[in-house]
């Protein structure tokens, strides 16, 4: 029986044509903004200047830009059916994270299903201004466009994020504009906004992130997490102290560090204090500690075990492998999209908290064998563990 023959390759400007068009869909790419010459498109993909022509005129066709002679190639706003919704993305960490990039790319993808125009707030086009002016701008444009509905991920780190998140939904209120808060709320717990809020059980995540290295060696976890974080890190702070109590253990204020993982005197004291397994608030946190500790001569998981939260894709690329909770980005989107357009046709509904369960992924730094499969499901439950 003669060998099966190989599949062929696309074509080249095939897979420029597939990037720019999932850059586009991200938001990444936002309406008006001009895009890279086709000479630094073709040295960027290492392809011929046709090539990349090739690729711009089929999104041209398909009407995602607009190609102007002597000036350059422009995004243009997708064309939107009669009737049709108009939503807006309002994330003004969309360039910190790439995890909203992909949750992003999914709204794009259900939005076009569902015949909606899906809009990015072009925070971060300006990198003069402010995190908080550019969301404020955002906001504004956004009003006077008329959208349907607004995805709004609160601000963090920013020093004036709450008075900013406020005034940009008490700006959204007055304009009648729908609004839905991604992945977290601008009230710290135990209060809520009245909003709809699609997210991941961070109290969940945080328990059983936690749990997983107390049952892997050791009767202490210490948390990390940056100044300035979002509610979002309080919740996964309340799971991490109730995995503790579930295993006998009494909390202690001094094992729970918001510094900057990123100043090795800070990863010194961490270490000093005692500190050998420490769970990070998000993926950069736990990268950031993991170069601190190799600078002070400290290998992972060999002196410090390490876990954090997202499975970012560089988490998995890392010398040292990362334990991570993972996002479902997709799934998030997805439900975030829908979220928006039951709000949207049934303005009356109570506000819902919607929260997806996330997996723990097992890699090396927390110092266990790899799980074989992509993700692993929480292990049986200790005394004192809430339903999931």
């Amino acid at each position: 029986m003669s060998a099966r023959r190989p599949r062929p390759a696309p074509p080249k400007h095939r897979a420029i044509y597939d990037r720019l068009r999932r850059e586009l869909d991200a938001g990444i790419h936002p309406e008006g903004h001009r895009l890279p010459t086709d000479l630094q498109l073709a040295r960027a993909f290492r392809v011929s200047r046709p090539t990349v022509a090739r690729a711009l005129d089929d999104l041209r066709r398909e009407g995602r830009i607009e190609r102007i002679a002597g000036s350059g190639t422009y995004v243009r706003r997708p064309p939107a059916a009669p009737g049709a919704r108009t939503l807006g993305l309002l994330i003004p960490g969309l360039g910190d994270t790439e995890i909203f990039e992909h949750i992003c790319g999914q709204m794009a993808r259900v939005a076009a299903r569902e015949q909606c125009t899906l809009l990015w707030g072009g925070c971060g086009r300006d990198a003069q201004e402010s995190q908080g002016g550019q969301a404020l701008h955002a906001c504004q444009d956004f009003i006077r466009r008329k959208v349907d509905g607004v995805f709004f991920a609160p601000l963090e780190f920013s020093p004036d994020r709450d008075e900013v998140n406020r005034r940009i939904l008490r700006d959204l209120a007055a304009a009648g504009i729908a609004t839905v808060l991604l992945d977290r709320d601008l009230e710290p717990f135990p209060h809520r906004s009245d909003l709809d809020l699609v997210g991941i059980d961070n109290f969940r995540a945080g328990f059983v992130a936690c749990d997983h290295l107390l049952r892997h060696g050791g009767r202490r976890v210490d948390f990390l997490a940056r100044p300035g974080s979002a509610a979002t890190v309080e919740r996964r702070a309340a799971g991490y102290r109730q995995a503790l109590l579930g295993a006998g253990l009494r909390p202690s204020d001094d094992w729970v560090h918001t510094v900057d993982p990123a100043d090795p005197a800070a990863a010194r004291r961490l270490v000093r204090s005692g500190a050998s397994a420490v769970l990070c608030a998000n993926d950069k946190t736990a990268l950031a500690l993991m170069d601190s500790l190799r600078g002070l001569g400290l290998r992972v998981p060999g002196h410090v075990r390490v876990a954090g939260f997202d499975d970012l894709p560089f988490a998995r690329h890392l010398d040292v492998p990362l334990t991570t909770l993972r996002q479902p980005c997709e799934d998030l989107g997805t439900v975030a999209l829908q979220t928006m357009l039951t709000r949207l046709a049934e303005p009356s509904l109570a506000p819902r908290t919607i929260q997806l369960r996330c997996d723990l992924v097992v890699r090396a730094s927390c110092g266990c064998r790899p799980a074989r499969a992509a993700g692993r499901r929480a292990p049986p439950p200790r005394k004192g563990e809430p339903d999931a």
